[in-house]
């Protein structure tokens, strides 16, 4: 890598985020390493307009780690419902317990520490270690790995460990002497706002002189992943039964798709349904098409009110009014604040 590259672009990025870069989000005014943790676990494949509003109730409801480590974890599901990828709950209630009982309740100051904890990856550690204690270490999220990639014209292909290996090395070589918490927001900032996955805005880009991508003529080449992600498609059936106000829920596995989440009764096919409640009138529902990362899910839901409580599938019956308290999947959650 060149020198002048090495000497040059960290100074250029510092420059452009403290004129350019975002400034305004809550996250931003902190060295509070429980409040930059969240939203770094909240942004993870999460555009940020809609992490803002998790973001403040989650603070409201538990302003520090130790408040958030005495929770249960139906309640951080039932506040992250709708966010998606909820293994990011999960890891979160896991590391805010680790933190309170490992550690006093005080994050550890370096990467390395904090790469230990649950749910924390390397770029995620590194991120909190450079925002909160000002440690000179790289990230490599996903705006990151974009920019470098394009800027480097890094050839590597990135669903190989061993390039992206590589390309932590580059990372950390271009790391400035100075001033890295702001570098680091100036990378992701560049990513996120300029340096985008479909049409970068090369004119507006600081670094566009020192971009092999960019005089190749077509950036979007980098960063270079083979393997894709073979989509499927998954048809299930609900059952919604209402009883005198309340309707049946039942709570899905530890493991899987929506763990831990409370769902209506799932079925594999529409006669499964109807067996589960014999002899009773159903009333069919308009499908949902529910996208997840790996396949697209069509959800059918059948729905019945019953007077007594004759045979039902097991399950936990909630009121209406209640339902806010219950992790549910957004989907569902939408189907009850529409019907």
């Amino acid at each position: 890598m060149p020198e002048a590259l090495i000497d040059d672009f960290g100074p250029t990025v510092v420059a452009w985020q403290r004129r350019h870069g975002r400034h305004g989000l809550p996250w931003q005014a902190t060295r509070d390493p429980y409040r930059v943790w969240l939203s770094e676990i909240m942004l993870q494949q999460t555009q940020v307009s809609t992490v803002l509003g998790y973001y403040e109730r989650f603070l409201a409801r538990w302003p520090r780690v130790t408040d958030l480590a005495a929770a249960t974890l139906d309640e951080v599901l039932a506040m992250w419902a709708g966010l998606g990828y909820y293994s990011r709950a999960r890891n979160l209630h896991a590391c805010a317990r680790a933190v309170a009982e490992q550690h006093g309740g005080e994050f550890p100051g370096t990467a390395a520490a904090l790469q230990a904890l649950p749910g924390i990856g390397r770029s995620t550690a590194a991120a909190i270690a450079a925002f909160c204690f000002g440690e000179r270490v790289a990230i490599l999220d996903g705006n990151v790995k974009r920019v470098l990639a394009r800027v480097l014209a890094f050839d590597g292909d990135l669903a190989s460990s061993a390039a992206e290996k590589r390309l932590w090395d580059r990372a950390t070589e271009l790391l400035p002497a100075q001033h890295v918490d702001t570098y680091t927001q100036g990378l992701m900032d560049l990513g996120a706002t300029v340096c985008t996955a479909r049409s970068p805005d090369c004119l507006l880009c600081p670094v566009q002189s020192m971009c092999r991508g960019q005089r190749e003529g077509d950036p979007t080449r980098w960063p270079v992943k083979t393997r894709k992600l073979k989509r499927g498609r998954r048809e299930n059936w609900w059952l919604w039964i209402e009883k005198q106000g309340q309707v049946l829920l039942q709570q899905r596995p530890a493991t899987g798709v929506w763990a831990g989440l409370w769902t209506l009764p799932m079925f594999d096919d529409e006669a499964g349904a109807r067996q589960a409640l014999p002899g009773v009138a159903l009333e069919t529902l308009p499908r949902i098409e529910h996208a997840l990362t790996h396949f697209d899910w069509v959800l059918h839901t059948v729905r019945a009110d019953v007077a007594g409580a004759g045979m039902t599938p097991g399950g936990t019956w909630v009121a209406r009014e209640n339902l806010a308290d219950y992790a549910l999947p957004a989907p569902l959650k939408k189907l009850f604040e529409e019907s």
